[in-house]
């Protein structure tokens, strides 16, 4: 029998981060509570974390003026780590996924629109060592890391992530974990739909017989 490990060598996995591998929710809640307590404007924190996935600036936009988003941006991302990182669990089977992929001899990378270093925090306080973390990039921009790290999968909750995956030609693998459900992902072109990442592994044993057998 042909030694699986080494015939994975070259598979690399893409993984979103917010609602794919953390439910960032109660981080993310807490973090819009803080920057609202210090800066005496109303933000529903409640509404916020209903519509996760594009950038920050997007979400800050419902509640300042935009001469003020960068600085109110700037700001979140500072006190983020002080609010966000302990109440953030991860999600089921994240990660189970992960680990996955590199017992296959794969890599896992995470691109997220997350700022990156608070990103890092996030997997390093929950356990969860992918091979990489690429941040601040959203939808079709996930493209270009996800095409620089040779990425033939991508995993992640947003139809963002679906447009991102399909950009590089990736296999966009979709969990309706987060905001968008599943009607909305697959109309978006996902290839495939799980109900959250607990499913992964043997959808990936799967795919990885067919992917070593195409490469051979």
């Amino acid at each position: 029998m042909a030694d699986m490990t080494s015939g994975m060598t070259s598979l690399t996995v893409g993984f979103d981060l917010d609602m794919t591998l953390i439910d960032s929710r109660p981080g993310i809640k807490a973090a819009y509570q803080a920057l609202s307590a210090e800066t005496g404007t109303f933000i529903d924190a409640e509404l916020a974390i209903t519509r996760l996935g594009p950038p920050l600036e997007q979400e800050l936009a419902h509640w300042f003026e935009d001469e003020l988003i960068q600085e109110m941006g700037d700001r979140y991302r500072e006190m983020y780590p002080t609010h966000a990182i302990a109440p953030t669990p991860a999600m089921p089977g994240a990660r189970e996924a992960v680990a996955a992929v590199q017992a296959l001899g794969g890599r896992a990378i995470v691109v997220t629109a997350k700022h990156e270093p608070n990103a890092k925090l996030h997997l390093a306080h929950l356990g969860i060592e992918p091979d990489a973390v690429i941040g601040r990039l959203w939808a079709e921009a996930k493209a270009e890391a996800l095409r620089e790290h040779g990425a033939t999968v991508y995993v992640g909750d947003h139809t963002g992530d679906v447009r991102g995956a399909r950009t590089a030609g990736a296999l966009s693998v979709a969990v309706p974990t987060g905001p968008c459900d599943e009607a909305e992902l697959r109309a978006e072109g996902a290839d495939v739909l799980l109900a959250d990442l607990t499913e992964f592994p043997e959808w990936l044993a799967s795919y990885a017989g067919s992917y070593t057998t195409a490469r051979a």
